[in-house]
């Protein structure tokens, strides 16, 4: 299997520089391919590949600093978590859930407002397809002490 000059595939593709009848003078780190193309009848025109390595790779990554905005206000804090708290045990209140009126306890809580069933619940019991998670809106589900 042919090496890319000891990049990674990713950084390969990402610097891959497509061009007609090249010709390069410049001195950074490039290696080239060239495709002959048989269909045409014209011996100048050929396709050249060229991978160069990234020049942001070479040098440090600037130190960024956090601005604070202008009228000296501070950054937004976090909204509180919304639904039960991880390991919390919760009581099933959804009716066609096989678990209903069962207890099992919170994995995760999808923190997105936009997510329809956020509280992901596992049970020690399984249902009819061995499945031992499901995922429950936040009314659906019932704190327990």
């Amino acid at each position: 299997m042919a090496s890319c000059g000891g990049m990674g595939m990713a950084s390969a593709a990402s610097g891959l520089l497509l061009t007609p009848n090249v010709t390069t003078t410049a001195k950074t780190n490039t290696s080239m391919v060239f495709f002959p193309s048989k269909i045409s009848n014209n011996n100048n025109s050929r396709l050249v590949v060229r991978a160069a390595e990234e020049a942001s790779a070479a040098e440090p990554a600037p130190a960024t600093t956090v601005v604070a905005p202008e009228g000296g206000e501070a950054p937004k804090p976090k909204p509180p978590p919304i639904g039960p708290k991880r390991g919390a045990k919760v009581k099933i209140l959804r009716r066609e859930s096989y678990w209903y009126n069962g207890y099992g306890s919170v994995v995760t809580v999808d923190q997105d407002p936009k997510t329809r069933y956020p509280v992901v619940v596992r049970f020690n019991k399984v249902n009819y397809a061995n499945v031992s998670t499901n995922n429950y809106a936040l009314d659906e589900v019932e704190e327990v002490k």
